[in-house]
């Protein structure tokens, strides 16, 4: 086990199990409770043990699983390990023959697993699945994407996305155009929401650590596509994710993270010009997002909103800026 975890709760045997549900939380008390009693109130018609991994809440997370959820496999890190290496260790205590990660704002709808596991056993090609994912008010939430570019990188900083919006070329990495009301083949399922065959998860290997929270979507379905398996979305399963809910905490610090991870993306599978232009278009991005900021609040514009986009443009271009992001082009 890991170092910095601490295991509660049940034990795992040898015994197989069909799926193996893994939650990583940190500080978001509210919505683990209602993932969890989603997950634990079934009934499902496949075997099923959930695994929390806690990372390092000061929120009384971890105390409400072990005294509310008793069934639930409790781990708990001593410090915050980020959601790739959470859920590395929590992978490490699994024993499904489907792994499910599934993020702690996410309530899992009648069904979805059991017609995960099923899509899954009659299409041995696919090595990782997600369902349809709804917003809060049940509308649907993009959870398809095309792998990053700096052309749907573009777009969306300028805009042209919104010029255009039912044209597939300007589009984003999110595939708006899309529907999602069929079975499809995606580049990228968004993380939230996974379902991923042991045999797969053996050839593609774990999550990479250096992703310390985002990014690790785009990675991962990579690594599926290139081992040779293939990444589908299944809207016949479903499930609800509410967003946000621990990098609500501190929005500016997970701003930064998830522009750290975009970048660690970029060098890990591009050119150095590919790597040169990310930063590039992510900057002017921020800028003019800041200037725009600046303007409205000169003219007495001034909302929250806009002194939070001040805020996390500003925080965005200082870490572009910074000699850690500059040393790796």
């Amino acid at each position: 086990m890991n170092k910095d975890a601490k295991s509660h709760g049940h034990t795992c045997d040898n015994t197989e199990m069909d799926v193996s549900v893994i939650v990583v939380s940190w500080n978001a008390s509210r919505c683990l409770r209602e993932c969890l009693q989603s997950l634990t109130e079934g009934p499902f018609q496949h075997t099923l043990e959930v695994i929390v991994v806690d990372n390092a809440s000061t929120d009384g997370s971890a105390e409400m699983v072990a005294a509310d959820f008793p069934q639930v496999r409790l781990i708990r890190n001593d410090r915050n390990l980020g959601f790739a290496k959470a859920n590395n260790v929590g992978i490490g205590q699994s024993t499904g023959r489907y792994v499910c990660l599934i993020n702690s704002d996410v309530h899992v709808l009648p069904n979805c697993l059991d017609r995960l596991v099923e899509y899954l056993d009659a299409h041995s090609l696919v090595g990782l699945a997600g369902p349809k994912i709804l917003n809060a008010d049940r509308s649907l939430q993009s959870s398809c994407r095309r792998f990053p570019s700096l052309w749907n990188n573009f777009c969306e900083s300028v805009g042209l996305f919104r010029m255009f919006p039912r044209t597939s070329f300007f589009s984003t990495e999110h595939m708006l155009c899309f529907p999602h009301d069929r079975i499809v083949d995606a580049d990228v399922l968004v993380g939230c929401f996974w379902m991923i065959r042991r045999e797969a998860l053996e050839s593609v290997g774990l999550l990479d650590e250096d992703f310390f929270i985002y990014a690790e979507d785009l990675d991962w379905c990579r690594r599926c596509w290139n081992a040779g398996w293939r990444v589908s979305f299944f809207p016949e399963a479903q499930a609800i994710h509410y967003r946000a809910a621990s990098s609500a905490n501190d929005p500016a610090r997970f701003a930064i993270e998830q522009q750290r991870a975009v970048l660690h993306y970029w060098d890990k599978y591009h050119s150095w010009a590919g790597r040169f232009g990310i930063r590039g278009i992510l900057f002017s991005r921020y800028f003019v997002r800041y200037l725009l900021s600046v303007i409205s609040h000169r003219v007495r514009v001034v909302s929250a909103d806009n002194e939070k986009r001040l805020l996390l443009s500003r925080a965005c271009m200082e870490a572009l800026l910074s000699s850690d992001s500059v040393r790796k082009v």
